[in-house]
């Protein structure tokens, strides 16, 4: 592989190998659907939203799923794109590449940061005495050794980590389900789907509360574009990224929604508050103290797993944009087993904020909400130049149209729905002051961003370094 068109990029300098088979794949996808967002975010969200939680979600897996069918349609239609920020700056231009590129990452140092908070807080509740910075920086540290090794080691460690996320959440549906047909009784009352409805219904907090769920929710959605980013390193990705995106649907019913009717059957959604988790609570209910323990341990898991997809993401994210002349040279080179430990270093150095957030608010759960929402926000950005450049495919691409095997269902008048429910999303967070001072503050990063690039744009390095780049996407018979 090392002479093939795997292995060396357009300018003649190392590439990143496809080592990811299906099976990792089809896991990571799992993995990124399944984020922190739903085991430590779901109290909240439940708490401010009721049963009506099942549709906030129900609604936003269906409109991510329309993003995912566009990223899917884009990159397969040029196997040369490496990640979407490649088909951003193909369709709209190199300011697409370096925007989308450069706030992707920062995406996922934002959520790593969350993700590294999170953890310290479920260790503080195992062991209480200890200092919240020292699992905040051994995860740094385990983090970077899981990802220095080749990528089909961090294809594995995912995998696995995902699979846990699973047994859980199945675990937890099964154990449900016979509390509830089994009349299980606690303080809160009988476990039944009745609890659902008999509480207020299922809008108890009307419409604003209803509003007031989709902005702890779209958290729990981010990472669902990690197959995107692994495009470059996946086998066979005609056949594999199309199943992996394909199965998000039924991935949002059970593990979403499936969970979230579980939980509020067996306890009253008025149970439930901001800052703990339902998952635990609800096996610490079952008299399951040992189960309790484990979910406890599977909920830190599921943190270490999204913490690991954003340093994976990250570190691709930059090299990439340093290929492109969009980021220091040292940032576009590889070990010698081909991963690019140098970006690596610099998304571990960077998640170290998080040990500092961590005494910077009044607790855990509100420098949780900060960074959140704030990730949030960027995400749906990324989201949004997907669209944008999936408008530029069909206008500028026909005959790519014309022969793709795997079209996006609705074509643009499914776009520009899913453009009308972001800017549902945007107003949602204004209606909480919480939200509304994060949302305040993103466009800060998006104003660095400009600044940088009316730099960047001009330098010999970058103007050589994309023309190099776009004529090599361009060039007919890509990595087919």
């Amino acid at each position: 592989m090392s002479t093939s068109a795997d292995s060396i990029s357009d300018g003649g300098e190392p590439r990143l190998q496809r080592a990811l088979s299906n099976r990792h794949i089809q896991l990571l996808a799992i993995g990124g659907a399944i984020g922190t967002g739903l085991f430590m975010g779901s109290g909240k969200t439940i708490s401010v939203a009721g049963p009506s939680v099942i549709f906030v979600y129900l609604i936003i897996g269906f409109m991510l799923f329309f993003v995912m069918r566009a990223m899917g349609e884009l990159l397969l239609s040029n196997l040369k794109y490496r990640s979407f920020s490649d088909f951003a700056g193909d369709l709209l231009g190199p300011w697409a590449s370096f925007f989308t590129g450069w706030t992707y990452w920062f995406c996922w140092v934002v959520t790593g940061v969350a993700d590294v908070i999170a953890i310290a807080g479920y260790v503080k509740v195992m062991i209480p005495d200890v200092p919240l910075w020292i699992p905040g920086l051994l995860v740094v540290v385990v983090l970077l050794l899981l990802n220095l090794p080749t990528v089909a080691a961090f294809g594995e460690v995912e995998f696995w980590f995902a699979l846990i996320k699973i047994i859980a959440i199945v675990a937890l549906i099964v154990t449900g389900l016979v509390m509830i047909f089994g009349g299980f009784q606690s303080d809160a009352g009988t476990a039944s789907f009745a609890n659902l409805w008999s509480h207020g219904g299922f809008f108890p907090n009307g419409f604003m509360g209803f509003v007031a769920g989709f902005q702890i929710a779209v958290f729990a959605f981010v990472g669902i574009e990690l197959v995107g980013t692994a495009a470059a390193e996946t086998k066979n990705p005609r056949r594999n990224l199309p199943k992996a995106i394909n199965a998000i649907p039924v991935r949002v019913m059970l593990f979403y929604v499936g969970a979230l009717i579980i939980l509020m059957s067996v306890t009253p959604w008025t149970q439930y508050e901001a800052g703990s988790s339902p998952f635990i609570a609800m096996f610490s209910l079952a008299g399951l103290g040992i189960a309790a323990t484990v979910v406890n341990l599977v909920v830190l898991t599921s943190a270490m797993s999204s913490a690991n997809s954003g340093i994976y993401s990250t570190s691709r994210m930059v090299f990439g944009l340093a290929q492109d002349g969009d980021a220091p040279r040292l940032f576009a080179r590889l070990s010698r087993r081909r991963v690019p430990q140098n970006a690596l270093f610099l998304s571990c150095i960077l998640l170290l904020a998080g040990v500092v957030l961590l005494y910077a608010g009044d607790d855990i759960g509100t420098a949780f909400d900060m960074v959140t929402t704030v990730s949030a926000v960027c995400f749906m950005f990324v989201w949004t130049i997907f669209l944008l450049s999936y408008l530029a495919y069909r206008r500028k691409r026909p005959e790519a149209v014309a022969r793709s095997a795997y079209r996006m269902p609705g074509g643009r008048f499914m776009v520009f729905v899913v453009l009308a429910f972001f800017l549902f999303i945007l107003w949602a967070l204004t209606t909480q002051p919480d939200t509304l001072t994060a949302l305040l503050v993103t466009p800060v990063w998006f104003a660095v961003l400009v600044v940088a690039w009316l730099f960047v744009r001009r330098s010999p390095h970058h103007l050589e370094r994309h023309a190099a780049h776009m004529t090599y996407l361009r060039t007919p018979d890509a990595e087919e």
